[in-house]
């Protein structure tokens, strides 16, 4: 017989008088406060089952409907997850390891981090890199112009390409996290979607952006630099929507 990972998933007893103890009736955010900070002390655990709406509202003496309210707020922080006619369960891990945030990440949040993060890596390059980090920079080009054939190839050469572009700004810490954002690259719900991604036309038109980038960190261009990634990683999210 299949595994059910619902089988996994241990609910937890209510623990009136601990963490949740009994209020005043009050809104939504007081009852969020309370939960959050209970999942974040552990006191419910990874894939437990939060306590019932119904036990909830009677708690906070607050109304169903604000308690639902508060547990969908919880869900948008990635705290809970919910599931209809099951019930509420803890989707915080606490201190994760790498695999664990890998794991966890879907390939939207880390194209969102990404956008976040990678202007301001482009911008620092180009402020900071010396004529090593710009020689080294183009060896990367030619390979992910090189790995055009296949989508394989190209996603590695893509990575080395982008890493070489973090260390370029000679800040230690940026190379760290651009490190870990390659771990998540690597793991196999992004390998999945790749073959569907990377077709010939998208990484021709991929690599395009590499070179206008290239251009923009050797001639010393900032804003352009920027620019050129946001719309290179613009593009990537959005190829990405249409094969999720």
């Amino acid at each position: 017989m299949a595994h059910n990972p619902r089988d996994d998933i241990r609910p937890a007893p209510p623990r009136p008088g601990a963490s949740l103890p009994r209020t005043t009736p009050g809104g939504s955010a007081r009852i969020v406060t309370r939960l959050r900070r209970a999942i974040l002390d552990g006191d419910y655990g990874y894939r437990e089952r939060v306590p019932s709406e119904r036990h909830l509202a009677v708690e906070y003496g607050a109304a169903r409907g604000t308690v639902r309210a508060a547990l969908e707020q919880l869900e948008d922080m990635n705290l809970v997850i919910r599931r209809p006619g099951s019930g509420t369960f803890v989707r915080y891990r606490g201190h994760a390891d790498d695999e664990d945030i890998a794991e966890h990440t879907s390939p939207l949040e880390l194209i969102e981090v990404r956008l976040s993060v990678e202007p301001s890596v482009a911008r620092l390059a180009v402020v900071h890199a010396n004529a090593q980090d710009i020689e080294r920079l183009a060896d990367a080009l030619m390979r992910v112009e090189a790995s055009e054939d296949d989508a394989e190839s190209f996603s590695r050469a893509d990575e080395t390409f982008h890493l070489a572009l973090a260390e370029s700004t000679r800040n230690p810490l940026m190379v760290w996290l651009y490190r870990h954002i390659n771990d998540v690259r690597g793991h196999r719900q992004w390998s999945a979607r790749k073959d569907k991604i990377l077709t010939p036309d998208r990484i021709i038109a991929y690599n395009k952006q590499h070179r206008a980038l290239f251009k923009a960190i050797e001639s010393r261009d900032t804003q352009e630099a920027a620019n050129i990634m946001t719309r290179h990683l613009e593009k990537a999210r959005e190829d990405l929507l249409g094969v999720v």
